[in-house]
């Protein structure tokens, strides 16, 4: 609210100094236009008088400054006649959002890839009946998913390696899974919490820009002590872009920082999924085995047949 407040004091400063200064010529005006038309002049000679009659100072101190107005109001121009703060400025928030840009690229390629990635491997998982038979299928596969299979394969050769519980396999498989997955959701985070602080800040360095253009602007009216609004106008045109460049930065910025938070949270989706076939497939093996050995040991218990022969 304060550069507004700011802004809307200067305007109503510039309109009181348009209407006094109207005030203090106009008399004048029309004293040189009746004497004009009362010695028979025309009006070449009526506009060399009233010229002529304006003090000798405010003349001089008029042209200095009609010679400085930039003719270029085009951004391009605005800028070259802008302060070297203001134009320090505008090259960061460039800078800022050639890199917002430049990492929306790189993140959607690298998003699409492993969803890509994940979505095969998860229809292999859910199409294997075991977990050997799903390890061998997808021998060839890539990402992040790769890394939780591989995960479940070593806990259970290190399970293997001695006594252990169906339940204490799970529970450290289960475990492994959710570091495993924590770690790749951080991985693919990465580079979006620059979209976040350039969405942040850049409007707040855009403000900073217009603050220091519309200081500048004072300082200019307080030296030539003129409030006509077609000398001071340039300069807050300038210091405004400052503010317009520091939207142009951040908006983009927050709505790429938007849309990947939620493509995230799908891919770290597709992890759980995968996760979970991993163990759903190891739970499996594990009730086959089980049951595998109370059918030998219900075999082994069998009383054995005696056969009746003849003596």
């Amino acid at each position: 609210m304060r550069p507004l407040t700011l802004l809307s004091t200067l305007l109503l400063t510039l309109l009181l100094g348009n209407a006094a200064l109207a005030q203090t010529t106009k008399p004048g005006a029309e004293i040189q236009a009746n004497s004009a038309a009362q010695d028979g002049t025309d009006d070449t000679s009526a506009a060399t008088t009233s010229v002529d009659a304006l003090p000798a100072p405010e003349v001089e101190s008029l042209l200095p400054q009609a010679e400085a107005l930039p003719h270029d109001l085009s951004p391009w121009g605005m800028y070259l006649a802008a302060d070297w703060v203001v134009k320090g400025v505008m090259i960061g928030l460039l800078i800022a959002s050639l890199l917002t840009w430049s990492v929306w690229i790189g993140k959607l390629i690298q998003l699409a890839q492993a969803r890509k990635r994940a979505n095969r491997l998860l229809q292999l998982l859910v199409e294997s009946e075991h977990f050997a038979q799903a390890r061998q299928q997808s021998a060839q596969q890539r990402g992040a998913g790769m890394d939780l299979l591989q995960a479940t394969a070593h806990e259970l050769v290190l399970s293997a390696r001695g006594p252990a519980s169906d339940e204490g396999i799970k529970e450290r498989i289960g475990a492994r899974l959710d570091r495993v997955q924590i770690h790749a959701g951080s991985q693919m985070n990465k580079g979006t919490g620059i979209l976040a602080t350039i969405g942040s800040i850049a409007p707040f360095v855009g403000l900073f820009g217009t603050v220091w253009g519309i200081m500048n602007s004072f300082i200019g009216i307080a030296q030539s002590q003129n409030t006509n609004l077609a000398v001071v106008a340039p300069g807050i045109a300038e210091a405004l872009l400052a503010t317009a460049c520091g939207l142009v930065a951040a908006i983009p910025a927050v709505v790429i920082y938007n849309h990947f938070a939620r493509a995230i949270n799908g891919y770290r989706a597709q992890l759980g999924d995968i996760a979970t076939a991993l163990l759903t497939l190891v739970s499996r093996d594990l009730d086959r085995q089980q049951g595998n050995q109370n059918a030998d040991a219900e075999d082994q218990h069998q009383p054995v047949p005696i056969s009746m022969g003849r003596h």
